[in-house]
């Protein structure tokens, strides 16, 4: 049986064909394992869904002095900013004006931050009107610095220079509670954005008592 051969330049051209789809699906084999690499196609999604879960849990993980430390800050913080708006039209001193106006702006924010992460724990929020008794026995302990009903009816009567005096013994007790909560909830709370603000409120309302101190001339 005669076999038949193809011409030199027809064997030539067959080879350079599988040649180049071999290169072909070479490139296109790199090309979908580098795309994967790069897009984040090809990894374990488990895994990945894995570390988002474990990120998200470990940002919103709290415990109950978490709780105690936003359900107690909230009247705290409201009775601040209730004896910082009475300083307009009654205090004489442009510094306790001064220095009212900047609690009331720290503060005002910080009661919404902590309402809102106490409805994202499923925890009652402290009700606006609460009058003070109820706050200071927060959690069956003394809420430190807490002002009594009738201190906030003398300091509501007071103007002038007795104001500023009473306002700035009154605040610096205030404040000094407040920084006592605010260490318990740093050395307790396992929360980090409650444990960061307990932070923030320890070095600035530190910072205010030293002013208010001179303002007394302690």
């Amino acid at each position: 049986m005669t076999s038949y051969r193809f011409p030199a330049r027809r064997r030539a051209a067959a080879a350079a064909a599988v040649v180049s789809a071999v290169l072909v699906l070479a490139a296109c084999g790199g090309q979908d394992a580098s795309t994967a690499k790069h897009s984040g196609h090809g990894a374990d999604p488990s895994a990945s869904a894995s570390g988002s879960t474990s990120a998200s849990a470990s940002a919103s993980a709290h415990n109950a002095a978490d709780v105690s430390f936003a359900q107690g800050m909230i009247p705290h913080h409201r009775q601040a900013v209730e004896m910082a708006d009475l300083a307009d039209g009654r205090a004489s001193s442009a510094e306790v004006r001064t220095l009212a106006s900047e609690i009331k702006k720290a503060q005002d924010p910080e009661i919404r931050t902590l309402s809102g992460w106490l409805t994202a724990w499923g925890e009652d929020v402290p009700a606006k009107d609460a009058p003070a008794a109820d706050g200071a026995e927060h959690s069956g302990h003394s809420m430190a610095g807490m002002m009594a009903d009738d201190e906030m009816a003398e300091l509501e009567k007071a103007s002038g220079k007795a104001f500023d005096t009473a306002f700035l013994k009154m605040m610096v007790e205030h404040h000094e509670g407040a920084v006592e909560m605010a260490r318990t909830e740093q050395s307790q709370g396992t929360h980090q954005g409650a444990r960061e603000m307990a932070g923030a409120i320890v070095t600035s309302q530190t910072a205010e008592i030293t002013r208010m101190k001179t303002l007394l001339g302690q």
